[in-house]
């Protein structure tokens, strides 16, 4: 990889479904053999220099800034989707135009040669937009990818928006992706939050982006376990068994 290049990682969640009695520390700083989800992430993303890197905080944000003191970080004050986390960390890329690696916090299986390899397909395909899409071991109740008859991207569609026929498509969305930062910050000004919830999806970038004539490169994998996220206790439990296969 010859070209500078940031990352913005996704941690400001509160992490509901992890609270156990006693501990009520933000989601990224729950712990998978010994080490807080956060640590496995940006040990992940070791090829982007650590000042490049920003995390995006929010709930008890004071735990995650004590626990990586050599990171720059960003505040997401509300929490009002993932969109709206990367644009809170605008501010803290400003001046930089180069590719922007966006990842999450709380899916520490994603390894260094997965994030390089979309780096990669980043410098090749001369896209605006790079999409990590792959095949998972198991049922992930991610979005789908779409492709034309040519094997182009075409959109992502949600799971509980897809037809009968799109729910048979393997090839799933990570919610893990690399963008040219100028133009990310461009897209997200005008996606919108005329939805169910409110809130504000990173994932309404790359059809603006596409919508623009801008290119939309995927770099599909086999992915295997490495897209899991951790909502839960039992995931929790299931990415620290993982972890420790590994070691």
């Amino acid at each position: 990889m010859n070209t500078k290049m940031s990352a913005v990682v996704l941690a400001a969640g509160k992490g509901t479904r992890l609270r156990t009695e006693g501990c009520d520390l933000p989601k990224v700083m729950r712990l998978a053999d010994g080490k807080p989800l956060l640590h496995y992430v940006l040990r992940g993303l070791d090829f982007i220099p650590r000042e490049n890197t920003v995390i995006v905080v929010g709930y008890k944000k004071e735990e995650v800034e004590k626990g990586f003191p050599e990171y720059p970080f960003a505040v997401q004050t509300e929490q009002l989707g993932t969109g709206h986390a990367v644009m809170s960390a605008e501010q803290a890329l400003a001046g930089f135009s180069g590719p922007v690696l966006v990842c999450c916090g709380d899916m520490p299986l994603i390894t260094g040669e997965t994030y390089r390899a979309m780096a990669e397909t980043y410098e090749e395909s001369g896209a605006a937009c790079v999409i990590l899409t792959g095949t998972a071991d198991e049922y992930l109740p991610y979005g789908r990818i779409v492709r034309d008859e040519s094997g182009e991207f075409v959109c992502m569609v949600e799971e509980k928006d897809c037809t009968e026929e799109q729910k048979k498509i393997t090839e799933l969305n990570s919610g893990v992706y690399v963008f040219d930062c100028e133009k990310l910050f461009a897209a997200l000004k005008r996606i919108r939050n005329d939805n169910a919830q409110g809130e504000y999806y990173l994932t309404d970038v790359p059809a603006i982006l596409r919508a623009d004539g801008e290119k939309i490169a995927l770099c599909k994998r086999e992915l295997g376990s490495q897209i899991i996220g951790v909502n839960t206790l039992e995931q929790l439990q299931q990415v620290e068994g993982i972890l420790r296969e590994r070691k």
